[in-house]
């Protein structure tokens, strides 16, 4: 299987960074991770590697609760910047919410890939990482 570049877990739960950028380490899957706490961390950087586009994530897993920046709001900045990004970065929405109203939401707001509802399965970042190729 193909190799992506730099794959991108924006979330505040440390535990879950953790175990799945050893997971995606482990993997050899992804040649990087990075990991951001907020979305305005995330954000700032996406706007500072604008024209760097080999430090552009190529998937980003977003968390919806986060404090200082949650993942609506990264979404409504991600939108103003993304068409002056070098690549589309695939997102995909990551939480522990199944509430009706945030599904929904996820699926009118374009830039968004999908939907993954945690905890997530090793097999699920997978499948996601592999759907990139296909």
């Amino acid at each position: 299987m193909k190799k992506i570049n730099t794959f991108c877990i924006v979330d505040d739960d440390d535990i879950y960074q953790f175990t799945t950028s050893l997971f995606l380490k482990k993997t050899d899957l992804v040649n990087k991770v990075i990991v951001f706490s907020n979305g305005l961390k995330a954000i700032n950087f996406l706007k500072e590697e604008m024209e760097n586009s080999e430090n552009i994530p190529d998937i980003l897993f977003l968390d919806v609760n986060m404090p200082v920046m949650d993942g609506w709001e990264f979404l409504e900045e991600y939108l103003l910047i993304k068409p002056m990004m070098p690549k589309t970065i695939v997102i995909y929405m990551v939480t522990s919410s199944v509430d009706e109203k945030d599904v929904l939401r996820a699926k009118n707001i374009s830039a968004l890939s999908g939907y993954l509802v945690k905890p997530i399965s090793s097999e699920n970042i997978v499948e996601v990482i592999s759907g990139l190729f296909d």
